[in-house]
């Protein structure tokens, strides 16, 4: 039991930073996600990168949060790197306990 709730910690750890970050600076956090794309006819709106990254990669998005208001310049790129590594070892180690779950059972 004490093992899943360290887990769930862990899991939710940089979506409550993002949370928190949002909700202590949000200025930052719009400043960061500040463009715009165009896909065809379609504008998309800056709020919808910062969703997507607080869903599918928020420790790609912290990292880019931490690094980008000054330009991600030189050993910066480092830190996002690393965010991304955590985040597909995230996604990586789940599908890989999973299939050891169902070989088991």
């Amino acid at each position: 039991m004490g093992c899943c709730l360290g887990v769930t910690l862990l899991a939710g750890a940089p979506r409550l930073a993002l949370f928190i970050w949002w909700l202590f600076d949000p200025a930052r956090v719009t400043g960061v996600f500040n463009w715009q794309t165009v896909i065809g006819s379609i504008t998309v709106p800056a709020w919808v990168w910062m969703a997507a990254g607080f869903l599918f990669v928020p420790w790609s998005t912290v990292a880019f949060m931490f690094t980008a208001p000054g330009g991600v310049i030189g050993a910066e790129w480092l830190v996002i790197a690393l965010g991304v590594l955590l985040d597909l070892g995230t996604h990586g180690g789940g599908g890989r306990a999973y299939s050891r779950r169902r070989a088991s059972a």
